[in-house]
């Protein structure tokens, strides 16, 4: 929507125009994109109730799994609402940036619930020491300010979402992207040291190979970035860095959920029984 200039392409909401509830051939290729967005919401409603009805299936009842799905669900209304709102300032650089955010934010629960279908819902147990996991929320509170800063980037910059005079935030659009950049960096580098550290502390794979994977989508990310910046922000590489975000925060949320274990309760036997059975699983 914001790089085909049609976030204004249906000009009012609910409704795509006064009129019309569905685009119409006077909003052109504009109207049939910002509706197409927001069909998606009813995807997106689909895709949560599959998974909410899914987990509510389950035997035993696991209530962590179907509370976090109707937080998707919760998250996908509030969304939707915000979008509206998008429209109704006008594209409002702020409430765009919110309206990401807040689609990151359900991008987080999604990880942890496909993370927890994957666990049993006994009491987390570490896998790493104290000092690792800090390092891990030094990495996590990084990248959310990195994340959140490209927000600020991208309402400073001149994708404005609509080829009409659209407010932006009054910033100098470059000097947010070095600070952005220099956030990157140290993501980088907190991602190798945590790498480095597992290595010589003879981590278990999870958390390792989850690592190696973050660090390597950061360097992908680092180069869209790079050259996305000195070439003028061409709208296509612009598309690309922001799927790579949603991918790196993936990554960081599926190095935090590695740092821990919750093996499946096995029931009528002792204790040590329990961890023999599931160490030979």
């Amino acid at each position: 929507v914001r790089l085909t200039g049609s976030g204004l392409g249906c000009p009012t909401w609910p409704t795509c125009t006064d009129d019309s509830l569905t685009t119409t051939r006077a909003m052109g290729f504009h109207g049939v994109i910002e509706f197409s967005n927001r069909m998606l919401t009813y995807v997106l409603c689909a895709a949560v109730g599959w998974a909410i009805i899914a987990a509510r299936s389950q035997r035993p009842w696991r209530h962590s799994l179907t509370r976090l799905g109707w937080w998707q669900f919760w998250i996908v209304m509030g969304n939707a609402v915000l979008g509206g709102i998008v429209v109704l300032v006008g594209l409002n650089p702020y409430t765009v940036a919110a309206h990401f955010l807040l689609s990151t934010a359900l991008i987080t629960v999604g990880t942890v619930m496909w993370q927890r279908t994957r666990e049993g819902d006994t009491a987390p147990r570490p896998l790493v020491g104290k000092a690792v996991q800090q390092l891990v929320w030094f990495l996590v509170v990084a990248s959310v300010l990195l994340i959140a800063v490209g927000t600020v980037v991208t309402g400073a910059g001149p994708h404005a979402g609509d080829s009409k005079e659209v407010a932006r935030i009054p910033i100098d659009w470059e000097t947010v992207a070095k600070l952005h950049a220099v956030l990157a960096w140290i993501v980088v580098t907190l991602t190798f040291a945590l790498w480095f550290v597992l290595k010589a502390v003879d981590a278990p794979r999870g958390p390792l190979h989850r690592t190696r994977d973050l660090f390597l989508i950061l360097l992908g990310q680092g180069v869209i970035g790079y050259v996305q910046y000195f070439t003028h922000l061409p709208e296509l590489l612009v598309g690309l860095h922001m799927l790579g975000s949603c991918l790196v925060w993936i990554g960081v949320m599926r190095v935090l959920l590695s740092l821990r274990e919750r093996p499946e309760a096995v029931t009528g036997l002792p204790e040590q029984s329990a961890e023999a059975a599931l160490t030979k699983a």
